[in-house]
């Protein structure tokens, strides 16, 4: 797994979208109770403060020490240094297994063979992300040409995985239907500055040249925004399975069903 955030820690914490509440309102009606859950890759914690809302205990872990520093703290979250593909937790302990902007940094192969390791029976896993957010035709301009061609060739391969909305992510559980959700916040010009340079894009920028990409846009940024708010539209992805003792199978184009049918 890629350590990406641990320089943005602050900033990440302060300027990253979080996830509707329409998300983890679909996950509670698929999964076998509500006794534990397991956040994997948590960042600064925001799946994990929402999912401490619901289940009796929360365990959120990252790589990065400086994300678990900054996390957000409630009595029922215990957070842990851990890398996703080795945990110290006991075989079929959660009832739920997320992943939140995250996936695409693991290496999944363990990281799969681990969460089924710590599902219970029927337990679910969802991983989930967000995508290129929109604001209006002509601020959506200046977002493209940034993250295309500003900052486009620091991406790290991975991140084409966003951009697919882990479409072409192996999966080898049994696949659950998974409804398109969306996140809407109202921002002034500068949280769309702030969340744009916590890419890890924007630090490998940073980092390589010395500058800050930021300087390229934010005039024309700027300009487009005004002086009033705007409503920010982000488009939430989910992959959905479930632990039903097929895992093993051989991990081909994703197989969509119902719960209900689910055995």
């Amino acid at each position: 797994m890629k350590d990406r955030f641990s320089a943005l820690s602050d900033l990440y914490s302060r300027f990253r979208p979080t996830y509707p509440k329409e998300l983890y309102d679909h996950l509670l009606t698929l999964i076998p109770g509500r006794t534990a859950v397991w956040d994997c890759g948590t960042g600064n914690g925001q799946a994990a403060v929402a999912l401490s809302a619901h289940f009796e205990r929360v365990y959120a872990t990252d790589m990065s020490r400086e994300q678990i520093r900054n996390a957000t703290e409630r009595k029922n979250i215990t957070y842990r240094v851990e890398r996703a593909e080795h945990t110290s937790f006991r075989d079929g302990e959660f009832d739920l297994v997320t992943v939140a902007q995250a996936a695409h940094w693991f290496d999944l192969a363990s990281f799969y063979r681990e969460a089924e390791r710590v599902l219970k029976p029927s337990g679910v896993i969802a991983l989930f992300g967000y995508s290129l957010c929109r604001v209006n035709a002509g601020i959506d301009a200046v977002i493209d040409h940034f993250h295309r061609n500003v900052v486009g060739p620091y991406w790290d391969k991975e991140r084409e995985h966003v951009d697919e909305e882990y479409r072409t992510l192996p999966f080898p559980f049994t696949e659950l239907q998974a409804p398109k959700f969306s996140a809407r916040y109202e921002w002034e010009v500068e949280w769309m500055l702030g969340f744009l340079g916590t890419w890890s894009a924007s630090q490998r920028f940073r980092e390589q040249t010395g500058n800050d990409p930021l300087q390229s846009i934010e005039a024309d940024l700027r300009k487009e925004w005004g002086n009033s708010t705007k409503s920010v539209l982000f488009p939430v992805f989910a992959r959905i399975g479930i632990k039903d003792g097929k895992f093993n199978r051989p991990v081909t184009t994703p197989r969509i069903r119902s719960r209900k049918n689910s055995p």
